[in-house]
């Protein structure tokens, strides 16, 4: 078992904890840089989906795990950077003073899908301000709704349910969008995008929005923000999302409203809390699931009955009672029972059942009223 001897403050804010994170994750990315040139087209295809969604799941994380703010409408953002980056990109704004559309390129377009949603979250986080629980949740399934709505109304945006087709991008002469180009373009943004969350988490805005997380009265009796600190933190989990969103649009080729129903936004949420709350790690093993799990039923409907097999319906209710599970049994994800079966060999024999024993305590500040 390896223990770490601090002997200064900087090690409380390292990336990497010790020299065995540097190798490993080292390997991983040998790994995925070498992966694609020994797998089919539909794998690549595969992980390609897996590092968009585990994007996705990064803002989220950042929003529900390390602030504690639940949201049910982070679909919403995810189609506000899908539909922003097949406008901007497509067909295009009309500027004022200029007859013809502007055609924005994917290196600005990209951006400003982020920004635009970023936006969106900034609109609703205001008002959700003094919302808590449950009631933060129903007004973020309702802005999804209403976002939804627009997707579907806006026709000349948007073009409704007939849809909207996507550009592919270029860079010169090579297509960005096609095989293993846009696998290491998606790859390139998700490493981007964790290594801007742990530094934002190592910040002192990182560090007030896990404050209000733990107890918003203590956090706000130790000179925090609430109001400035919860607006941020939807900005930054709506524009990772959008990013994911404008990846996402590039990856169909073709948008439709019914790519961004509340059902997608119930899928993110079990990705992060099947994965893990309040871990970054959690957002990639529960994007693995959230891949994964979908696969995994279409195999075993050609071994189940066909009165069961057929039923529609059938994936939701396993997504609910998986979520049901994790939430009884394993409140700390995929990525804490990875960290329970890593601490059971490295304490091994002297490992404890009682090492990790879920115990609940609040606050004197938590009672008050």
């Amino acid at each position: 078992m390896r223990f770490l001897f601090k002997t200064n403050y900087e090690q409380d804010v390292r990336l990497a904890k010790h020299s065995g994170y540097i190798w490993s994750y080292a390997a991983l990315m040998l790994i995925l840089l070498v992966v694609p040139y020994l797998l089919d087209e539909y794998y690549i295809g595969q992980l390609t989906q897996l590092f968009i969604i585990a994007i996705a799941g990064v803002g989220l994380m950042l929003l529900a795990g390390y602030t504690g703010q639940v949201s049910l409408g982070h679909a919403a953002f995810f189609g506000i950077g899908a539909y922003t980056e097949a406008v901007l990109s497509g067909n295009g704004v009309t500027l004022p003073f200029m007859d013809e559309p502007v055609i924005f390129s994917f290196f600005l377009s990209f951006p400003l899908a982020g920004v635009f949603a970023a936006l969106a979250g900034i609109a609703i986080g205001i008002p959700a301000l003094r919302l808590v629980g449950v009631y933060l949740a129903i007004a973020t399934f309702a802005f999804a709704i209403i976002v939804e709505e627009v997707f579907s109304r806006w026709e000349s945006v948007t073009n409704g349910y007939s849809g909207l087709m996507v550009e592919s991008i270029y860079f010169g002469d090579m297509e960005l969008t096609d095989g293993l180009p846009f696998y290491f373009l998606c790859l390139g943004v998700l490493i981007a995008v964790i290594l801007f969350s742990l530094n934002l988490l190592r910040s002192p805005t990182g560090r007030a929005m896990m404050a209000v997380r733990d107890s918003e009265i203590s956090a706000q009796s130790m000179g925090v923000n609430l109001a400035k600190t919860k607006t941020t933190a939807f900005a930054i989990s709506a524009g990772i999302t959008g990013l994911a969103g404008a990846l996402f649009a590039h990856k169909l080729g073709f948008l439709s409203p019914e790519s961004f129903t509340v059902l997608q936004s119930m899928e993110l949420l079990v990705l992060v809390i099947v994965g893990g709350l309040g871990s970054l790690h959690g957002a990639v093993f529960g994007a693995i699931f959230v891949l994964a799990l979908p696969q995994g039923l279409a195999i075993l409907k050609d071994f189940l009955p066909s009165q069961i097999g057929d039923q529609p319906g059938l994936e939701p209710l396993i997504f609910g009672l998986i979520l049901v599970f994790f939430i009884i049994f394993e409140p700390m994800g995929i990525y804490g029972r990875w960290l329970k079966v890593k601490l059971y060999f490295q304490m091994f024999p002297l490992y404890k059942k009682s090492t990790f024993k879920r115990q609940k305590s609040y606050m004197k500040s938590e009672r008050l009223k």
